[in-house]
């Protein structure tokens, strides 16, 4: 599960290069755009400008370049061009990209236009939520830490972690072990040793944590109707602490 520094070098690059795709969608005015347009958007910039392949294209039979999960979408949005953001949405881009073989992996979830408030809380919140968690990457430290921190900040705020899906070992393999649950107890499960490349991916529900997966076999939902987001960076254990491959342009570690 651990990688040498050359391998870490290069989920570097590729990350930098995922990073530059984000700030791609930052430049763009997203009300009134479909989801498969901002798909089609990335899969040309990640191509033919970086240069890179869009790992998520192809992976599991999945067709697109990313995932576009709106409003009470958890996860694994399929993109379409029936649905159109609208000012007040939330939603979040998932995106894999690929560069001289290894895999880096970023999602962010945006505010469309005029959101309310409630709605900024949660995105702020789960933003927040999966800082705590980095944060709490240390060589000698162990899974449950990460996953604790997590539940610990979402729960102060009221909010669900959704229990079903997890961060996850990555590199030449877009899921390779560990399994990253963003719940736990402190000081159990795996020790972190310096060199092991992951996700933390926390997913935070307005309402309660139950999901269901719709009948396209990909879309996943709150089974209450209630807000989902999501933020996620690809992290490497260093010897001092972590280090975040997929940082974006004028992002930095919280205090």
């Amino acid at each position: 599960m651990t990688k040498r520094p050359e391998e870490i070098a290069l989920m570097a690059a590729a990350g930098k290069l995922l990073a530059d795709v984000f700030g791609h969608l930052d430049r763009q005015n997203l009300i009134g755009m479909s989801t498969l347009q901002v798909n089609d958007l990335v899969d040309d910039f990640i191509v033919n400008t970086l240069e890179a392949r869009p790992a998520s294209k192809g992976q599991y039979g999945f067709a697109y370049a990313m995932n576009t999960s709106r409003n009470d979408v958890v996860c694994h949005g399929v993109p379409s061009a029936a649905e159109i953001l609208q000012s007040g949405d939330i939603v979040n881009f998932d995106i894999t990209l690929e560069k001289n073989g290894y895999i880096a992996d970023s999602s962010k979830t945006y505010l469309v236009g005029d959101v309310a408030p409630e709605a900024k809380r949660l995105v702020r919140v789960t933003y927040e939520a999966m800082w705590k968690g980095i944060r709490a990457v240390r060589p000698g430290a162990r899974l449950g830490d990460v996953g604790h921190a997590i539940e610990r900040h979402a729960r102060r705020h009221g909010y669900a972690v959704v229990r079903e899906y997890c961060g996850h070992g990555i590199g030449r393999e877009m899921h390779e072990p560990p399994q990253v649950l963003h719940w736990g107890r402190p000081r159990t499960g795996l020790v972190l040793r310096e060199g092991m490349v992951f996700t933390i991916e926390p997913m935070l529900n307005a309402g309660r944590h139950a999901v269901r997966t719709e009948d396209d076999g990909w879309t996943v939902v709150t089974c209450d109707g209630a807000l989902s987001a999501q933020f996620e960076h690809t992290v490497a254990v260093t010897r001092g602490g972590v280090r975040v491959l997929t940082l974006r342009a004028g992002e930095t570690m919280p205090a």
